[in-house]
């Protein structure tokens, strides 16, 4: 086994918030738009005080939106309640009305540098560090949240504006509020950091602010690198839920052509859901049933559009159509949620509530939640009692804790609290059965000893067992497959092949287990996932287009093209990208047209970030499908030039230079690259192919070497490395390093298999049959492994 063949491939797919995509368009061919360089003469600092009052973004003309006072003069009552919710005050101008934080001289350290807020002409100031690392003063334009945590927004003369890292935490003095604290703690942020305040993970335009205002449109110009963002109201007001009011004003004033818009009064969405419904408690289940089945998901959509993890890929937002035709729904990854589907990561809720029993059953948020006022309907377990029948599930029989406890409290048991941002204490909404059996076997968290933490999970599923004579299975029976396709554990692809086969399961589970599938496609997993293309459910169908990528291209062509016609765009555009690399020979006119079709939309949904390097590196990956090489180039040279520090463009460009032949300009791209940012593993990696290309291999062992140490959360570093020292005689380091990878990633089938090859040829014919043996239990059908197993005398 030698590394003289080998390529670093392209990196199809980036993990990051929103896989969002860039300029490019529109009609026939695409035409790439990169975006123009600053003026030498134009300022990159954000706006000092010596600038003018920072103006706001301009009001939004037209679009039908008539404002939140306009509203309230027929539905005074919802506007009350509206005017105390934290929607009423989720972004406001920085007024002594608005602005809770100590601008009176308080100081903040944080990675060296203390920053103070202050009041100057009016004004309310922080100052701190700068996107150069230098104190400056900067005045407050926006407010941003109001509880538990308060945030600041400064502008930038090109149109941004960025959240500062340092927060007001707005709880009472008593429960440790009152008190400036940092997002970040004990990370060291500095100003060279995308995390730092003026980094472009704190841009509101991009990351914030669709959620936070009406109507909003980012507005980016790509030529001139500058955002003109757009809102009708700047907090989330009554058409940010309902949508533009015109046609309801005209339909409720009787004016014009009012008559046609009587059907659904002039609304863009009827949230009518729950009109006439009524939930009725069900004496020996112990539980209400809705009246009647919830026929539609237009009101769980709606919430989700903010509620949930996901990223927008679709400025315009149309009020009732699919989720999925404007945003990409984050599925159960696990550095989002832990295999259970337990929360990890900030998911928002909707992820969440997906996967729960009450979302089967009919249940939507405003059964629980008053959308006006955004509190509960009730207020602590009455809340749930009003479904869930007292005689049953209040009493010590069911909760095994004193009455009025916390323990007796039904979500310290079912939606279990983590703080995130520091103080905001979210409840995990997938309402489960606490299993703390599966923390025993599979690590994951349990309500009983968040409580009781100073006892292990195995005398809380002890305790468990000895209340209720049994294991509570409860709804979610999807841990064991999510688990096993995370580690690739012995018997991963039974278990969720068995886990798509169960459509009792919540969708997103199935959906999750779809993408791991994909990570391993084979004749088993294709046949189980060819149906998901026809699904009812648009998640499910999104995900096995991307799951399909893998399919030799006729195959492909065959599953895929009717996918261009589906009626919702993510599901469109996950088709177009995968068959952009279509041979144009294998298409007729009919089947070309719709390709190209699908591609423009594809790039259109690019446009909607293309203030984002990902952006361009995404349509990179589409030229070169199409093997468009000149444009590719541009593209991942767009992405560089956009931000000089994204990786993952420069290793792009270096590997189509190899495509080109050019492995001269890829090792300076790699270098340069490294030059900036030089803790990064995959440039280490892709520098270290380059170099075994050119028989340069003591180099090339040195820059593999640096990648694995860097980053041993990827086992391919690791082994390729391994597989270098191997091919230069260092055979006994060789082995040493893969079972360095085996200790972190022990199912690694790459490693176990070089492993096998390396022991056998060391004459260590035992180890080798071992891990020959290893290999062949995780792929029983692999014909490698059972030559391995014969080579090695474990099989006659």
């Amino acid at each position: 086994m030698t590394l003289q063949t080998m390529t670093h491939p392209l990196w199809r797919r980036l993990k990051a918030i929103a896989l969002l995509w860039p300029p490019l368009l529109l009609l026939g061919a695409m035409t790439f738009f990169a975006p123009g360089a600053r003026s030498g003469s134009e300022p990159a600092e954000p706006l000092p005080v010596a600038w003018s009052a920072n103006p706001p973004p301009a009001t939004q003309a037209g679009g039908g939106y008539v404002g939140a006072q306009t509203c309230a003069q027929c539905h005074q009552a919802e506007h009350q309640r509206w005017q105390s919710s934290q929607h009423a005050q989720a972004m406001q101008p920085a007024t002594e009305q608005t602005v809770l934080g100590d601008f009176k001289g308080a100081s903040f350290a944080y990675a060296g540098v203390t920053s103070t807020f202050f009041r100057r002409d009016g004004k309310f100031m922080a100052r701190t560090d700068g996107p150069d690392g230098t104190l400056q003063d900067y005045a407050i334009a926006y407010t941003f949240g109001v509880y538990p945590l308060q945030q600041y927004l400064i502008g930038f003369p090109d149109g941004r504006y960025q959240a500062l890292g340092i927060a007001w935490d707005s709880r009472p003095k008593a429960q440790g509020g009152q008190r400036w604290f940092h997002l970040y703690p004990g990370q060291n942020l500095t100003h060279k950091d995308p995390l730092h305040w003026t980094g472009a993970q704190q841009n509101w335009n991009y990351m914030c602010a669709e959620c936070h205002s009406t109507n909003l449109h980012k507005n980016y110009d790509a030529r001139l690198r500058r955002f003109n963002t757009t809102w009708s109201e700047i907090s989330v007001s009554c058409e940010a839920c309902h949508g533009p009011g015109a046609n309801h004003l005209t339909w409720a004033k009787k004016e014009g052509d009012w008559q046609k818009f009587d059907s659904a009064k002039g609304l863009a969405i009827a949230l009518d859901e729950r009109r006439g419904i009524t939930w009725n408690l069900v004496p020996d289940a112990g539980v209400a049933q809705r009246s009647a089945p919830r026929s539609s998901s237009r009101e769980l959509e709606l919430c989700a559009r903010c509620h949930s993890r996901r990223g927008q890929f679709w400025d315009d937002y149309v009020f009732g159509k699919p989720l999925l035709d404007t945003h990409r729904l984050a599925l159960l990854t696990p550095d989002l949620y832990y295999p259970d589907g337990q929360m990890k990561d900030e998911v928002f809720n909707h992820g969440s509530f997906l996967q729960s029993k009450m979302q089967a059953k009919g249940v939507s948020c405003s059964d629980c939640h008053d959308p006006h006022s955004g509190q509960l309907r009730a207020s602590g377990g009455k809340l749930c009692l009003q479904c869930h029948m007292p005689a049953k599930y209040d009493t010590p029989q069911h909760h095994f804790h004193p009455a009025h406890s916390k323990g007796a409290d039904c979500v310290a048991c079912h939606a279990p609290a983590t703080t995130y941002m520091g103080v905001d204490s979210r409840h995990d909404h997938s309402f489960r059965i606490p299993r703390p059996d599966l923390s025993v076997t599979l690590g994951v968290p349990n309500a009983c000893t968040q409580c009781h933490s100073d006892k292990p999970a195995q005398w809380a599923a002890d305790q468990a067992q000895k209340w209720y004579g049994k294991i509570s299975m409860g709804y979610q029976h999807f841990a064991e497959a999510l688990h096993a396709g995370n580690t690739d554990a012995v018997g991963a692809p039974e278990l969720l092949r068995a886990l798509l086969k169960n459509t009792d399961q919540p969708a997103i589970a199935r959906a999750s287990a779809v993408s791991r599938l994909g990570d391993r496609l084979n004749s088993a997993a294709f046949e189980i996932i060819r149906p998901l293309l026809t699904d009812p459910d648009p998640l499910l169908r999104s995900t096995a287009v991307r799951a399909l990528d893998a399919l030799p291209p006729e195959l492909k062509l065959r599953q895929l093209l009717p996918l261009l016609n589906d009626p919702v765009r993510l599901v469109r555009i996950e088709a177009a990208r995968a068959l952009a690399a279509a041979p144009p020979e294998s298409l007729n006119e009919t089947q070309r047209l719709a390709v190209q079709r699908g591609i423009a939309e594809y790039a259109a949904a690019e446009m909607t970030s293309a203030d984002r390097p990902e952006s361009f590196l995404n349509i990179g990956l589409i030229y070169v499908d199409q093997r468009q090489f000149e444009q590719a180039e541009t593209a991942y040279r767009a992405a560089l030039d956009l931000q000089p520090t994204f990786t993952q463009a420069a290793v792009n460009l270096a590997d189509l230079y190899r495509i080109q032949g050019r492995d001269a300009d890829g090792e300076k791209t790699l270098r340069q690259a490294l030059a900036l940012e030089p803790q990064t593993a995959a440039a280490h990696h892709a520098l270290g192919l380059l170099l075994i290309r050119q028989k340069r291999l003591p180099e090339a062992i040195a820059a593999l070497a640096e990648a694995a140490r860097l980053d041993g959360n990827h086992a391919g570093y690791g082994y390729v490395y391994a597989v270098a020292l191997n091919s230069a005689g260092q055979g006994s380091k060789a082995i040493q390093e893969l079972e360095t990878v085996l200790q972190r990633h022990p199912n690694d089938r790459d490693s176990l298999f070089a492993l096998a090859a390396f022991q056998r040829d060391a004459g260590n014919t035992e180890a080798a049959r071992n891990y020959a043996r290893r290999l062949a239990e995780l792929e029983p059908d692999n014909p490698q492994a059972q030559a391995l197993l014969q080579q090695t005398g474990a099989i006659k």
